[in-house]
């Protein structure tokens, strides 16, 4: 939350010293410009939040001046300036397009009420436009993690803080959902010890129920907003900013903070009703493929049969059809599975297991399935990680199906990275990161339903049975894609059953 940032521009330098210190000691950050040329180059290199020209300039005067600021910035304020004002000058600079008029010599009070009405204004017409913007976006979100990666972006963007992050209360604990901001390399505090103190942060807001301002550290500033959903707070919005706050700063974040409550609200609703449909549909379903799966198995017979008999027969064309009716019947046997396991999963079998050994052989699977050899795969596996109590057998499937759609995602080139890490007490994370083509916001909100699938040969039941497997270890998946740039899949495990 930078300081304001105000030009002037006149050619008479005592006016512009005036100006500059006046318009500091109300806390603007001000730039002063002699010329026309002059103002241009400033306001092509910088953003200002107010702008205050003079009228009467030599050779091109203030009006023309404000006509190039605006054809830069539509929306910038700008305040004329002349030592010679009338009542028709005042309307003519209003009606091409000036905020309001001030004469010379200046009356110090008249300075500070229109400059600050004009920041005020302009803040305003900004913040509406960027929460209707915003609301619009987060009723279209077709994910909780897309509507979080919104409010993050939107905050530091309507703030102008250094970084924003939303956490969110998951089985009593505190999860990083979004970040947006500065980096490092910008001149921020690193992201890790940042993220330390924004959770601090929200764990304190989320407490008293309020918003709060805090010392970070150096001369940093932490404000949070915690998010309220069913009578408590379900999560926070926090920023951190290198200046002191103002109660419009405050206000705007608490009106995220309400925005990303209600739409975090409804997406739980919206999940709630997926859930339960996808489990019905696959019930209904799982009893369907029980009723085809002994007509499946004679009809596999049959065509093996005539296999047999039409080889005899020295038919070699028959036989090839008959080849392929059983491959057919083969696949189809297999969707059966597929589906009864979604809709009746088996019971856990849980061992102590080690994962990473899991992990490598499920990926060498994978890669020779897909013949993903052009892949470059890149393992980071913790060896210091425990036995994990799992179903081997279920699991295997998760990472399986993971490791394909990676590699297919890839087509050959591109890179894999497969990470294992303790994530918090009593979890180990399983991460893996493609740089594929990744997925469209629409793709990412049904990847999970029952069916859906991009694939030409795919059964779309790939990830709700991943999904539905992790879940029955008590665990979580999470997706993060975009389009164009990879694919993150987080696979996060309990070491202890639950």
């Amino acid at each position: 939350m930078r300081a304001a940032r105000a030009l002037v521009v006149d050619d008479d330098p005592d006016i512009l010293a005036v100006l500059e210190m006046r318009l500091e000691s109300i806390g603007l950050d001000v730039s002063v410009a002699r010329s026309h040329q002059e103002a241009l180059t400033l306001l092509n290199e910088h953003g200002f939040d107010v702008a205050l020209f003079d009228l009467r300039m030599e050779p091109v005067n203030g009006l023309k001046l404000m006509e190039d600021a605006h054809a830069r910035h539509p929306r910038l304020p700008v305040l004329i300036m002349t030592a010679h004002g009338t009542i028709e000058n005042a309307v003519e600079a209003v009606r091409q397009g000036a905020f309001d008029y001030l004469t010379k010599p200046f009356v110090p009070e008249e300075l500070r009420g229109k400059v600050g009405r004009a920041l005020s204004e302009r803040r305003w017409a900004r913040d509406r436009t960027l929460l209707r913007a915003v609301g619009e976006a987060l009723g279209s979100s077709g994910t909780m993690d897309g509507m979080f990666e919104t409010v993050a972006h939107a905050t530091v963007e309507a703030t102008e803080a250094h970084r924003a992050a939303v956490f969110l209360l998951e089985d009593g604990r505190l999860v990083t959902k979004a970040v947006a901001g500065a980096s490092a390399e910008d001149g921020a505090v690193p992201l890790a010890g940042s993220l330390d103190e924004l959770g601090r942060a929200a764990r304190k807001v989320m407490e008293t129920m309020k918003p709060e301002t805090m010392s970070g550290e150096g001369r940093r500033v932490i404000l949070g907003a915690p998010l309220f959903v069913g009578g408590g707070a379900a999560g926070a919005l926090v920023v951190e900013t290198p200046v002191e706050p103002t109660a419009e700063d405050m206000e705007l974040l608490a009106l995220f903070s309400s925005q990303a409550a209600i739409a975090l609200k409804n997406t739980r609703e919206l999940e709630r009703l997926r859930s339960g449909a996808l489990a019905a549909l696959g019930r209904m379903a799982a009893q369907v493929a029980h009723e085809l799966r002994n007509p499946l198995g004679g009809l596999k017979l049959f065509a093996e049969y005539l296999e047999h008999r039409l080889d005899k027969a020295a038919d070699a064309e028959g036989a090839d059809v008959a080849r392929k009716i059983s491959r057919e019947i083969d696949h189809m046997t297999e969707l059966v599975r597929e589906i009864t396991q979604f809709g009746r999963p088996a019971a856990l079998r849980r061992t102590p297991t080690t994962l990473n050994g899991l992990l490598e052989s499920c990926l060498a699977l994978a890669q020779a399935r897909v013949k993903g050899t052009g892949t470059r795969v890149v393992q980071e596996l913790d060896p210091g990680l425990p036995p994990v109590w799992l179903d081997p057998r279920e699991m295997r499937k998760v990472f399986l199906n993971l490791f394909v759609n990676a590699f297919e995602a890839l087509e050959g080139a591109g890179t894999l990275v497969l990470r294992s890490c303790p994530a918090e007490p009593g979890w180990i994370e399983v991460c893996v990161e493609d740089t594929g083509t990744g997925m469209a916001e629409e793709t990412r909100a049904r990847m999970f339903d029952l069916f859906f699938t991009t694939k030409d040969t795919g059964t779309g039941l790939g990830m709700p049975i991943a999904r539905s497997v992790v879940e029955q270890h008590g665990g979580r998946l999470e997706v993060r894609s975009q389009l164009g740039r990879g694919t993150q899949i987080r696979v996060l495990l309990p070491v202890e059953a639950p």
